[in-house]
């Protein structure tokens, strides 16, 4: 079963399409649901995926055009309904809260949550820091202030070698701090080291979202190397003068990216609705990078 699960509900662009739904992901780790922006549609999107409403405590808009934030009063009406207690989190911009909140304020005023407003910068910065997770900001460069999220997972604890601390008869009470990775001290003074007792953590595993976002090739730094990386593909290369005007990428700009922030595989999407045919996104990234995944509504990624 995976701990670390990236959930596509839409990879459309702005205008319309019957292909695509606008954009919506959503990361599932460790049993909570974090939903990145927010399209139209997106709470049927998250049901046809089979996800639970009460696990979703956070939503993060990469900025405030309506293809990424509309479906939010839709998805908090659905959560009013559900009858899902606790607290939701929106990470946006200061002027996304204040119009936002009002909206939210006149179709949805009974809810059972708390509805918060975390307000963001367009700044690198972590956001949300958890026992297991960090998620911080990489501004982008669009035609309003946006910014990228990478979700970090923190190290993890060291495997139990059971046959090693049966044998040196290491309490239960010690576990933990033998999973943290502490030597085991025998009460005669005896020092067993902690390579004994365990076996290496599993790798920590990580996800960058690139949203709308002109190519950008100084941010690879700052993204660093990633399990997936997200990366708006807008247009292909032939359109790349409408691109960069648009603040927009190209499939061959996402892979460019991709191999230089050293990611082990990028993930497509963000498509424009005047092309009809996905595949030429995924022919033109793998030219520059191999590892290349055609994104669509429902797909799964499992990053374990």
């Amino acid at each position: 079963m995976s701990t670390f699960t990236v959930h596509t509900l839409g990879c459309g662009s702005a205008r319309p399409s019957l292909r695509h739904q606008p954009s919506c992901t959503v990361v599932e780790h460790r049993g909570s649901l974090y939903m990145i922006d927010c399209g139209e549609g997106a709470q049927l999107g998250f049901m046809r995926q089979r996800l639970s409403f009460s696990k979703l405590r956070h939503v993060f808009l990469t900025h405030l055009h309506g293809d990424h934030v509309l479906g939010l009063p839709g998805l908090v009406s659905t959560l009013a309904l559900s009858g899902n207690g606790g607290e939701l989190t929106v990470h946006t911009f200061e002027e996304g809260a204040k119009q936002l909140k009002q909206m939210i304020d006149y179709f949805c005023r009974d809810t059972p949550f708390d509805l918060n407003f975390n307000i963001i910068e367009p700044e690198e910065k972590i956001i949300l820091d958890t026992k297991s997770l960090t998620i911080r900001t990489i501004p982008l460069n669009h035609r309003v202030p946006t910014v990228g999220f990478v979700f970090e997972e923190k190290p993890k604890l060291r495997h139990i070698n059971a046959e090693m601390t049966t044998y040196h008869q290491v309490p239960i009470s010690m576990m933990k701090r033998i999973k943290e990775g502490e030597d085991y001290v025998k009460p005669d003074g005896t020092v067993i080291p902690n390579s004994w007792l365990t076996t290496d953590a599993d790798p920590s595993l990580s996800y960058a979202h690139i949203g709308d976002t002109a190519y950008m090739p100084e941010i690879a730094r700052k993204i660093g190397p990633v399990d997936l990386m997200f990366h708006e593909t807008t247009y292909l290369e032939d359109l790349a003068a409408d691109a960069k005007s648009r603040g927009h990428s190209t499939a061959k700009q996402a892979a460019m990216m991709a191999k230089s922030a050293n990611v082990k595989q990028l993930l497509t999407g963000h498509y424009s609705s005047r092309y009809n045919d996905d595949t030429p996104f995924l022919k033109e990234a793998q030219e520059i990078f191999p590892n290349v995944i055609l994104n669509k509504e429902g797909l799964r990624i499992n990053l374990d």
